[in-house]
C-alpha cells in the first residue's frame, strides 16, 4: 500500500470543503453540523479532524476559497480595462456574473459573512482578501493616481462601487423578486454614475 501523499491530503481537503458547501447551501450555515459534512464527504471523523480543527475551521477555509475564486474572476474581467468607466463597469458586472453563475457558493458566502465567524477572523480574512484582490487593486490604483477615480480608502470605494450590488445579490439569493437581467443592465451603470459624480469630493 502506498503512503499518503501531499496531493492526497489536498484532494481530501477539497472534498471536505465541497461537501461543506453542499451542506451549507442545502441546510443553511447555522443548521449544519460537522457530522452532516462528514457524511456528505463520505469520510471518517479522523480524516475530518486531520484536515480541520472543527466546524469553524471548515467554514473559514470555505469562505477563503470562495474569495479566491471570486477575486480571480474579478481580475480576469477588470485587469486590462483601459479607462475608469470600463474598469468600474467590469468590476460590478463581474461580481454579478460570478454570483449568478455560482448561486449556492455566493449564498453561502453571504451567510458566512453575516455570522460571528467573519468578526472573529476579521484580520485573517482582511489579509486574505488583500492578497487575492491585489491585481484588481493595482489596476484600480492606476485610475486613482490619474484622478479618474476618487482617492478614497478601499473600504469607501467598495461601499460606493459594490454596496447596492451586494444588497441586490443578498436579496436575490434569498428569493426576492429581483430580475438578474435588470441587475446586470442597471447596477454597473449606477455604480459608475455614483463614483463619477463624487470625483470633486475627497474622503475625510
Amino acid at each position: 500500500m502506498r503512503a499518503p501523499t501531499r496531493r492526497d491530503g489536498a484532494e481530501r481537503r477539497e472534498a471536505i470543503l465541497d461537501a461543506a458547501l453542499k451542506c451549507f447551501a442545502r441546510r443553511g450555515v447555522l443548521d449544519t453540523g460537522i457530522e452532516d459534512i462528514r457524511k456528505a464527504a463520505r469520510t471518517s471523523p479522523s480524516s475530518i479532524y486531520h484536515q480541520f480543527d472543527g466546524l469553524p475551521s471548515i467554514a473559514l477555509a470555505l469562505l477563503m476559497r470562495t474569495f479566491e475564486r471570486l477575486f480571480a474572476h474579478l481580475a480576469r474581467r477588470v485587469v486590462g480595462t483601459r479607462d475608469a468607466r470600463a474598469c468600474v463597469l467590469a468590476l460590478v458586472d463581474a461580481h454579478l456574473e460570478w454570483v449568478l453563475r455560482n448561486e449556492d457558493e455566493a449564498r453561502v458566502m453571504y451567510q458566512l459573512m453575516s455570522t460571528g465567524l467573519a468578526a472573529r477572523h476579521e484580520r485573517a480574512l482582511a489579509r486574505h482578501k488583500e492578497l487575492h484582490l491585489a491585481p484588481v487593486a493595482a489596476h484600480v490604483g492606476t485610475f486613482i493616481r490619474s484622478g479618474a477615480l476618487p482617492s478614497w480608502p478601499p473600504l469607501l470605494l467598495d461601499v460606493v462601487l459594490l454596496g447596492p450590488t451586494h444588497e441586490a445579490c443578498r436579496r436575490y439569493l434569498v428569493g426576492a423578486p429581483i430580475d438578474p437581467e435588470w441587475m446586470r443592465s442597471t447596477l454597473p451603470t449606477l455604480a459608475w454614475r455614483s463614483i463619477s459624480g463624487a470625483l470633486p469630493l475627497s474622503a475625510e
